[in-house]
């Protein structure tokens, strides 16, 4: 993602800056504090400007997945696939019973991601008993779409109003949320292949209903962006791992 790739660079020209206040580094083109506070403030003014940079809306000209009927528009989104050398409902399976444990960095990134406080047991506090499907289910999130073997839909709200009370079912992603919110959905889309094996892809979609709550998510999203496409990436990877496991 260009926007998050603009605060990364700017923060570590930031920190190259940082360093150079501390001991001039010739090497590194800062050879006296005065040019190494000019280097850290330009990694600052990089970074405020990923960070506000505007967040275009997309949206799909043909549904061809459940995740298109449940969110049809988005600010933010990523996606990620992977071939797997098991049949669809050997995959699909997988899918649903991939705990976090078995996701490497899992544990470290939502960690971090939480700022080391203890939440209660949900998606940012994964045990190790459930599947992360199952316990993001507990979590606040909903199942929008079950299409076995083809299809799993699974969705949230990630930002609301103040005081904003109300039950999380799917209904709402069926309606014209207020202004203030942002919705969340990830799907998990299994295609089978010539060779008898699949290709998984899955995809993040958040739709923000306003320009406030646009801007106030594009802060958040371009900080965990790189983390949230590793964990992403190392789930399909423990997808086929499970899948492909002898029985």
């Amino acid at each position: 993602m260009f926007a998050s790739a603009v605060v990364y660079s700017g923060i570590v020209v930031a920190v190259a800056g940082l360093v150079g206040l501390i001991k001039p580094v010739r090497r590194l083109g800062i050879p006296t504090r005065r040019r190494a506070a000019k280097v850290g403030a330009s990694g600052v003014l990089l970074a405020i400007v990923g960070m506000i940079l505007p967040a275009p809306e997309s949206r799909t000209t043909r549904a061809t997945t459940r995740l298109d009927e449940f969110v049809p528009r988005w600010q933010f989104n990523e996606f990620h696939t992977i071939e797997i050398a098991a049949p669809p409902d050997k995959v699909f399976d997988a899918i649903k019973r991939v705990r976090a444990d078995e996701i490497l960095f899992f544990r470290a990134l939502t960690w971090i991601r939480r700022g080391g406080q203890p939440l209660p047991a949900g998606i940012l506090n994964a045990g190790t008993r459930e599947s992360l499907i199952d316990v993001a289910l507990k979590g606040g999130f909903v199942t929008l779409a079950n299409d076995v073997p083809r299809e799993l839909v699974i969705g949230t709200v990630v930002v609301a109003p103040r005081g904003t009370r109300g039950d999380m079912t799917r209904d709402v992603f069926k309606t014209q949320m207020p202004p203030g919110f942002a919705l969340a959905a990830m799907n998990f889309v299994v295609t089978p292949l010539a060779t008898g094996g699949s290709l998984v892809t899955t995809e993040t979609r958040v739709f923000a209903t306003s320009a406030s709550a646009r801007r106030g998510f594009a802060r958040y999203w371009r900080l965990i962006y790189p983390g949230s496409a590793l964990i992403r990436i190392r789930w399909l990877r423990a997808v086929r791992e499970r899948s492909t496991k002898a029985s």
